[in-house]
């Protein structure tokens, strides 16, 4: 079975709405493109990083839309691994409506989402989701995902929406490595889906070092 890994940037207050460009998503949105100015070469490696071995993407229509309006035009360009990967591997699509598929590859998934996401899983090795935030936040939810990259950014929005916003389930997750820092203050994690669901305890037991009359 393969594996479901999810890309994601956010800022601070976890905000992930139009990272890249200030048409992504702009509906009532004022800081469109806000990952721009935060970039850097060690936080472009690690992106880069991300993809090796991805050999199927699975999108939202609005991501797709984006995608398709630009990457089939960069191969040759400085964008060219990321470019030739894009273009070349099968493309699934998330949508209610009837999107334009003409970019080579694509496909448009059946409306139950979760069977349809199942059999990716059964076709491919690692499927990369990328942006297509509507889609994580399902994806999320229903627990349909193997692995979580995770930026986030040294900002703070304030508005915009989040990266979970509302009808998250109790989940728990592993970090698969240290957090690495760029030298901007960007801080990617990197966890994977755990089993079970998060436990509670008391932090004023004996065992757990509390300072008397605290």
């Amino acid at each position: 079975m393969g594996l479901i890994d999810i890309e994601l940037f956010a800022t601070l207050d976890l905000v992930a709405q139009s990272p890249g460009g200030p048409d992504e998503d702009p509906v009532g949105f004022p800081f469109g493109g806000w990952q721009a100015p935060l970039m850097d070469e060690v936080t472009g490696a690690q992106i880069g990083a991300a993809y090796e071995g991805t050999d199927a993407l699975l999108l939202g229509r609005r991501t797709y839309d984006i995608f398709a309006a630009y990457w089939p035009h960069q191969e040759g360009g400085e964008d060219n691994e990321i470019a030739a990967l894009f273009n070349t591997v099968p493309k699934y699509v998330a949508s209610r409506g009837r999107p334009d598929l003409s970019w080579a590859g694509s496909i448009q998934l059946g409306p139950d989402l979760a069977a349809a996401v199942r059999e990716i899983r059964d076709r491919h090795e690692h499927i990369k989701v990328v942006g297509s935030l509507n889609l994580v936040q399902t994806l999320l939810r229903e627990k349909l995902f193997d692995r979580l990259d995770l930026w986030v950014y040294p900002i703070v929005l304030g508005v915009g929406k989040k990266v979970f916003d509302g009808g998250e389930v109790p989940t728990n997750l592993t970090l698969q490595e240290p957090p690495s820092a760029a030298p901007n203050g960007t801080v990617h994690l990197r966890y994977a889906l755990a089993e079970g669901t998060p436990a509670t305890g008391d932090m004023t037991a004996p065992d757990r070092g509390a300072a008397p009359n605290d």
